[in-house]
């Protein structure tokens, strides 16, 4: 066997480990490359055609299969409580301030952490809001009546 071929079979090995030892979809499609690169290199295509099938079947593969692995393995994310308060109006009971890292909302009687989703803009206390987003333990919110 010539050294591209043990080099296609050497990389082909290490992204299927690589795979396998990965949670999500890491490297099966440089695995896919690679084996094309193999079956270029045993049929005894040059090392510029070998690495030119690597490059096209890996990318081919990738954004072939992206769309379905994307809705298959990460689609599986489950709404949790805090999901639910995106859209909701609460109280500002400490003002909104994004540079000095302070703010606190009531929602449901509950205190929440909260920042404004514009960095520039303060949110004085016992001002109603909506919440935007939740970023970790955080709410991004925005006046109600915003100007």
């Amino acid at each position: 066997m010539s050294g591209e071929t043990m080099f296609w079979i050497g990389a082909l090995i290490i992204f299927v480990v690589v795979e396998a030892v990965t949670v999500g979809l890491a490297s099966i499609w440089f695995a896919i490359g690679a084996l094309a690169a193999l079956i270029c290199a045993l049929v005894g295509g040059p090392l510029w055609l070998q690495v030119v099938w690597f490059v096209l079947v890996s990318v081919a593969t990738l954004f072939l299969t992206r769309p379905l692995v994307k809705k298959y393995v990460n689609g599986r994310a489950v709404a949790t409580n805090a999901d639910r308060n995106i859209g909701r109006t609460a109280l500002v009971t400490e003002r909104i301030d994004n540079l000095a890292a302070t703010g606190t909302i009531k929602l449901d009687g509950v205190e929440w952490t909260a920042r404004s989703v514009d960095d520039e803009l303060t949110i004085p206390e016992n001002t109603q809001v909506v919440v935007r987003e939740i970023r970790g333990v955080k709410l991004l919110v925005e006046p109600k009546n915003k100007p």
